[in-house]
């Protein structure tokens, strides 16, 4: 039976592009982990993909996910519109031409990774008091924060059966 497992997610940019933070919170029933990483140059969008992909490979097993994110660029890149790049060659319609799809490489991990789970992806309105969507916003800006100031950040992790995970936060 796959486990079942509530993620929120959320990515940010100190300038866009500039330096960039994700973070993320997995909770499986009394097991929570938080996880961040950062990048010293990227955007926006970048890390709001990189949150869900890293929080997806943090399962350890095939698990049944609700995923909430205040990207819409996440959610519709996922549940709307993957499947016509994937037909289209990894490329979008912008009038009568025909582009790359930008951020390729990291929806067609977002891609894999959700193939190895059942995925729910939600949308939250960001900043808008969703205890898990402001959590994961300051695991972002904290990792920008850490990236500036050479400090180490948490850079992902397994939530597992075996994992230790802090409970009640």
């Amino acid at each position: 039976m796959a486990e079942q497992v509530t993620i929120y997610t959320d990515g940010a940019c100190s300038g866009n592009p500039g330096p960039g933070g994700w973070g993320a919170i997995l909770i499986a029933g009394e097991r929570r982990k938080e996880i961040s990483g950062s990048d010293p140059a990227t955007t926006n969008n970048r890390m709001e993909l990189m949150a869900a992909i890293e929080a997806l490979r943090a399962l350890k097993s095939p698990s049944d996910v609700d995923l909430y994110t205040d990207s819409t660029y996440v959610k519709k890149g996922i549940t709307e519109w993957i499947d016509s790049w994937k037909r289209n060659g990894w490329r979008r319609r912008s009038g009568k031409r025909w582009l790359p799809v930008k951020n390729e490489d990291l929806w067609r991990d977002l891609d894999e990774l959700v193939a190895k789970h059942r995925v729910s992806f939600h949308w939250v309105e960001g900043h808008a008091g969703n205890e898990g969507n402001e959590r994961a916003d300051v695991l972002a800006r904290e990792a920008i924060h850490a990236l500036k100031e050479g400090i180490a950040v948490n850079d992902g992790g397994a939530l597992s059966e075996s994992a230790t995970l802090e409970k009640g936060e």
